[in-house]
């Protein structure tokens, strides 16, 4: 297994079987335009049921939609969120993306993204790493799915 994190805290592992008084939330997405949205409204009665507050739920739709639009953008499907919390409003959300891989060079710049004016590229992963406490990528055996590369990153729940 291969873990890359962000210099500002250790090593995190991909997701696993929850244990008493954790919450996990999986959605298998469509690997298309639609993701991100998708990923959003279905994301947002979820982390509102964990007891977050308003400005961390913004935070981690924003999260959650970058890590989803670059994981179509840049990687082949499967696409998969995965949410993790401790119960209550204490301790921290994992974000995770699992997707299958990068895409081919030859076809990584086609499709829908492609067609988007310049400026509205690159800004993705200052967001995330700017709202995030950690951030990483995980790869091979124990990732959050199996054969998959997991993108994660992690936010402080209070």
């Amino acid at each position: 297994m291969t873990t890359t994190i962000s210099p500002a805290g250790p090593q995190h592992s991909a997701p696993r079987l929850p244990a008493a008084g954790e919450r996990v939330f999986t959605l298998p997405l469509e690997h298309g335009p639609l993701a991100p949205a998708t990923a959003r409204h279905t994301a947002q009665p979820v982390l509102e049921s964990w007891e977050l507050d308003e400005e961390k739920v913004y935070d981690l739709l924003l999260v959650i939609s970058e890590l989803v639009t670059n994981t179509v953008v840049h990687a082949l499907p499967p696409v998969v969120l995965h949410l993790h919390t401790t119960a209550g409003t204490t301790g921290r959300v994992l974000v995770h993306v699992s997707d299958g891989g990068p895409q081919p060079a030859t076809t990584a710049a086609v499709g829908w993204a492609a067609q988007r004016p310049a400026d509205e590229h690159g800004r993705g992963e200052n967001i995330i790493t700017t709202l995030a406490d950690r951030v990483g990528t995980t790869t091979g055996p124990g990732c959050g799915t199996e054969g998959l590369i997991d993108h994660w990153a992690a936010l402080d729940a209070a």
